[in-house]
Parts: C-alpha cells; structure tokens; sequence
C-alpha cells in the first residue's frame, strides 16, 4: 500500500471568465485527466467569474457528475455571492455532494 503526503495539496481547476457553454466539456475533459493521474478530490477555483449565470452553473453541475462518475470529489472554492446563491436555488449549494 502506497503511503500519501496529508501535507500534499489537492489540483485546482480554474474556471475562467468569460465562462461559455462551450467551455464546459473542455472543463471535464481536464477534469477526467487530474482523476486519471490519481487525484481523489480536485479544487474548483471560481474566483476569475466576473458573472454569476446559467454557464456557471452548468460548470458546477458537470463537473460534479464527472467528479462522481470517476470516484473523485470537487471542493468549490472562491466563489462569488451571486453565484452561491444561484447554486443554492438550483440544490447544487457549495456543501452539495
């Protein structure tokens, strides 16, 4: 059995801004590779997102469905107040599994 760093720091995933429709299966696609090189919980850095809109959230919900398709968890982080409030109408609220 492998010995782990608990020191060691989880990958972050930037979303960037603007954020697209289009952008995200790119987002997933680099998502897939950080879970297929062994990382088990990945960080999603929302702190570029001038807007709080449907893409992003789009972003959030895909990137979860990966993240659980592939064994791995995502941890939101920086994210704006518009756009926690949105996650939360849409039940994807930053504790959301």
């Amino acid at each position: 059995m492998e010995a782990t760093d608990p020191l060691e720091q989880p990958p972050v995933l930037v979303l960037p801004d603007p954020l697209t429709f289009a952008d995200v299966p790119l987002l997933c696609e680099r998502l897939r590779r950080l879970y297929g090189a062994g990382a088990r919980v990945v960080v999603c850095d929302l702190a570029a997102l001038s807007r709080a809109d449907l893409a992003a959230v789009e972003a959030v919900a895909r990137l979860r469905l990966t993240a659980r398709r592939a064994g791995g968890r995502v941890v939101l982080r920086n994210a704006g107040a518009g756009l926690v409030a949105l996650l939360d109408l849409a039940g994807l609220g930053l504790e959301a599994p």
